[in-house]
């Protein structure tokens, strides 16, 4: 089965919100499960909208991760002991040691001393910070970052002390400072004493004893006012678990009432009152603040309360649901993202949960609905408008998907009306037995004379002959292989030394995120032959076709001397495990295998987009690869009919044979010219797929006099400077717009809620070029004039569909135009900040003491000796702005510009403030964003430089400065 078709793949999207691969949550297909972001890149793409590596930097702004609470380490200072903090103790210990073991904490116990003694593991004390109480020698200690005295210093102090609980709650009810983000004093403190406590006999008042009850009560007084750093401890130094119930859910609900959300879910799943509190009460804010992540760690280990979360979620995906009615009823509930909560996004987090939970699809009828919905609107497209699927098999998946349910057989009859004509949807009608009532009056009309006259034949199809590969074998030597015998007479033939074997599976396609149909068919391929292996009839159980079977499959896949070729081999290797159970590990058995997907990954990323972009509709996948490398694609008719309809159609058995031996052409055309595309010249006799470094150009079969026209054509394109290229980039596209903004190109780029027609009336009104990666290629370009709509190849890097768009249109890019433009809001007006200046901004903004905080970013800047940070030889970064003087800031508000824009401050790590030979900050007069000097140029630079246009001269000698880093993680460390 070819991965790059839409198969499998989830095809329930909606073909007009432009994403090819029909997802239905609106395109996020291999990203974050809570998002969709897509596909996550591994790499670390640098403008692939991934916050860590972002190349121009986070804006300063917010949290530029994710979700505080959701484990977020970069975000979240103070640490979230509910949330997972995968960097350790959320007080700030250097050792992240949770001496208890609570599981919610996710930390293990360890020592103090564990953590890195060069870092600040407690954080420096703020400014103005009430330190009464602490004897001077800890407050030295902590402020010098000493954890190993500290401990020593603490534990004495404890020792001599009659109640060290009763003492601890005396300090912290005496503290006057109001609490601040970040590591404090006495959260370190409150470590140490949980750590001499455990070390100790029992001291003081015990469970169950009266002298616990009124250190309980003080203790959770506390709790609604101390940071996230302080709860987790105290609950285990005072028992709160166990304290009296009734009081602690009393302060779970004030704090609910209140407005903190958060926190009184986090004190909830803490002090384990789930089961005592109302669900929907405590994660309907939650969820609508896009918190679904602490909320699964509310219900964990809570089967029950799993249950009626995933109903919760299901309910608000039914038809008519408004979200607006749940915020509503909590006002508190502040940022929204009603977005992510629309029934289409909804649906992807539902699946997910009900797969991570082990619940029965079932459990959630809404959204079962709304993902068939899905498959229907991409079932319509497939067969109405790629024309791609016969009738039969249309009629046979949409009978299976709408079944008994009046309201999905209503959505599919408008589905119909909106992409047919009358006749189509009367003779649908009839094929689906649909009511008759339902239909609009003219087909309603057609319907009765197809009754009484009966239902027209179908119009043979066309003949295309001459336009798809062509399987050069004879019929009779296309052998369907059902039985053990039949196996044992082919076995030597598929494994003589030297053998090529071409592998390929097809199975039934899936229109429903949990249905997951095992393969069908297995092709392998050899030359002169093609062999079919009914794996439905095969991998019975208890049979001794089974058993010969997994003995060749293992056999074939494990010896290194036959050359095994696939394309997407390890899914189809998965997929065939999941087949076979007798055949688990046959993904780790390969041997000597090549995938042929990998080697056209390189040859596409070299080529661009691909010739023909007007045509309709234009081969992907295995279907591409084939005509670029024997002039014609395949015919993917037969890809989504029923692969378990038995026996097969003729055309599926010549569709599944020349799916296979496809590949033994490709690979011996490949092999006989590898300098065409760049191949190591061994590769008829290496497995080993070629490196990413030696991709080439595609070795397309066209006439010469055409090729010649086309790269004739090319060369006498108008160049475009890049300032002057400008775009609009579909919802789908954002990381594409990111990397072409980070090269100075104007790109507007469409938000997730809005229609794809929205694109066509930007291109119109402001001359810009339309860049889609999905269904709605062939309507937009129908919009707009010739060439000024491209389809980007969604399965590229965010880099790669940037070099292959500038390249399509000739685009010139020099270094001065890198970074020329803000990622984030596609503004070209920059500000210099002083460094003066910024420092007097951050302070102002009621942020750390630049000049005692921000220690782990100041160690993460630090430079070996003689290397000035951002140096980068041969490259300047100078864009030509003015300085930003203070008299233009807002009086009110002094880190607001005078058009309104506040600058983003809240993430300028203060290290950087204080970094040597740092003499100036940029900001963005749009968006507020603050950047600094990096070494982002250079790396940029080379990310880019098969795309760059040499300077006309020699480089300057001399240090040169370097690209603004944005504030926030930092983007170089991939």
């Amino acid at each position: 089965m070819d991965p790059g078709q839409p198969v499998g793949a989830d095809p329930a999207g909606d073909p007009a919100s432009g994403d090819a691969a029909g997802d239905p949550a609106g395109g996020d297909s291999a990203g974050d499960p809570a998002n969709g972001d897509a596909a996550g890149d591994p790499a670390g793409d640098p403008a692939n909208g991934d916050a860590a590596s972002d190349p121009a930097g986070v804006p300063a702004g917010g949290d530029p991760t994710g979700d505080p609470t959701g484990g977020d380490a970069a975000s979240d200072p103070a640490g979230d002991p509910a949330g997972g903090d995968p960097t350790g103790d959320p007080a700030g210990d250097p050792a992240g040691a949770d001496p208890a073991g609570d599981p919610a904490s996710e930390d293990a116990a360890g020592d103090p001393t564990g953590g890195d003694p060069t870092g600040d593991p407690a954080g420096s004390p703020a400014p103005g910070q009430d330190m009464l109480g602490f004897p001077p020698a800890l407050q030295a200690l902590w402020s010098a970052r000493q954890p190993q005295q500290f401990k020593e210093e603490a534990w004495r102090g404890f020792a001599a002390l009659d109640d060290p609980r009763t003492a601890l709650l005396d300090l912290l009810e005496g503290r006057a400072a109001p609490w601040r983000k970040g590591p404090s004093l006495e959260a370190w403190l409150l470590r140490e004493l949980e750590r001499w406590l455990q070390a100790q006999p029992p001291l003081g008042p015990s469970q169950g004893s009266p002298g616990l009850g009124p250190l309980q009560a003080r203790a959770a007084r506390l709790l609604s006012d101390s940071p996230p750093s302080l709860v987790e401890p105290l609950v285990r130094i005072f028992q709160l678990q166990d304290a009296d119930r009734g009081s602690m859910l009393a302060l779970v609900h004030r704090l609910h009432q209140e407005g903190k959300f958060k926190e009184a879910v986090m004190l909830g799943t803490k002090l384990r009152l789930q089961l005592e509190l109302d669900l929907d009460m405590m994660s309907a804010p939650l969820l609508l603040q896009d918190q679904l992540g602490l909320v699964e760690r509310y219900v964990q280990g809570f089967p029950g309360l799993q249950r009626r979360l995933l109903a919760l979620l299901d309910s608000w995906c039914r038809p008519g649901f408004d979200v607006g009615v749940v915020a509503r009823r909590f006002p508190q509930a502040a940022p929204l993202a009603l977005e992510k909560l629309r029934p289409r996004v909804l649906t992807r987090q539902v699946l997910r949960l009900q797969k991570r939970f082990g619940l029965d699809p079932a459990s959630c009828p809404h959204t079962v609905a709304q993902q068939r919905l899905a498959a229907l609107r991409y079932l319509c497209y497939k067969r109405f408008v790629e024309g791609s699927m016969s009738q039969e098999d249309w009629a046979d998946f949409v009978r299976g998907l709408v079944g008994s349910s009046e309201w999905l057989q209503g959505r599919l009859l408008r589905l119909l009306a909106s992409r047919t004509d009358a006749a189509t949807v009367a003779r649908c009608a009839l094929d689906l037995s649909l009511p008759e009532a339902w239909l609009p009056a003219t087909a309603a009309t057609e319907l009765r004379r197809l009754r009484l006259q009966g239902r027209p034949a179908e119009a043979p199809s066309q003949d295309t002959t001459g336009c798809y590969y062509q399987l050069p074998i004879a019929r009779k030597d296309v052998h369907v292989l059902a039985s053990w015998e039949e196996l044992a007479r082919h076995e030597a033939e598929l494994l003589q030394p030297g053998q090529v074997v071409a592998l390929d599976l097809e199975w039934r396609p899936s229109f429903g995120a949990w249905d997951r149909p095992p393969a069908s068919l297995l092709q392998l391929a050899v030359r002169g032959r093609v062999l079919l292996l009914d794996l439905l009839t095969l991998s019975r159980p208890e049979a001794q076709a089974a058993r010969a079977l997994c003995g060749l499959v293992s056999r074939l896949l494990s010896d290194p001397s036959v050359t095994k070729l696939g394309y997407g081999m390890a899914g189809d290797l998965k997929r065939l495990a999941a087949a076979c159970p007798a055949l688990a590990h046959a993904p780790q058995q390969l041997q000597g295998g090549l995938d042929l997907q990998l080697v056209h990954g390189q040859i596409r990323e070299a080529a661009g987009p691909a010739p023909g972009e007007a045509r309709a509709p234009e081969p992907r996948g295995l279907s591409l690869l084939v005509q670029w490398v024997l002039g014609r694609p395949l015919d993917k008719a037969q890809q989504l009919s029923n692969w378990d309809r038995r026996p097969l159609a003729e055309g599926q058995l010549l569709y599944a044979a020349a799916d296979a031996y496809c590949l033994l052409e490709v690979y011996w055309a490949l092999c006989s010219q590898p300098a065409r595309v760049h191949l190591p010249g061994d590769l008829a006799r290496s497995p080993e797929p070629p490196g990413p470094q030696e991709a080439a150009a595609p070795p397309q079969q066209v006439p010469e006099a055409e090729a010649e026209a086309e790269a004739e054509a090319e060369a006498q394109a108008p160049e475009i400077p890049v300032r002057a290229f400008r775009v609009v980039c579909d919802s789908m596209l954002q990381g594409l717009a990111r990397s072409l903004r980070l090269l100075g190109a104007d790109v507007l780029a469409l938000g997730s809620g809005e229609d794809h027609r929205r694109a066509a009336e930007v291109a119109r009104q402001e001359g810009r070029i339309i860049l889609t990666s999905g269904l709605p290629y062939h309507t937009l370009r129908s919009q707009v004039g010739d060439g000024r709509c491209l389809r980007v190849d969604c399965s590229l890097k965010a880099t790669q569909q940037a070099k292959a768009v500038l390249r399509h249109f000739n685009v010139r890019v020099s270094p001065a135009d890198i970074f020329s433009r803000c990622q984030a809001c596609n503004c070209d007006q920059y500000l210099k900040v002083s460094q003066g200046l910024m420092t007097q901004l951050v302070g102002l903004s009621g942020q750390e003491d630049p000049s005692s905080a921000g220690d782990q970013a100041q160690s993460q800047d630090t430079r070996e000796p003689g290397s000035a940070p951002g140096e980068t030889p041969g490259l300047t970064y100078d864009p030509p702005c003015r300085w930003l003087e203070a008299a233009e800031l807002r009086a009110s508000a002094p880190a607001t510009l005078g058009n309104g824009t506040r600058l983003q401050l809240a993430g300028v790590p203060a290290g950087v403030l204080r970094r040597p030979g740092l003499r100036h900050f940029f900001c963005c007069s749009g968006c507020g964003k603050v950047f600094w000097e990096g070494s982002h140029l250079g790396r940029m630079a080379s990310q880019f430089q098969d795309v760059l246009a040499r300077p006309p001269g020699p480089p300057a000698p001399g240090p040169a400065r370097s690209p603004p880093e944005g504030a926030g993680p930092r983007p170089d460390r991939q």
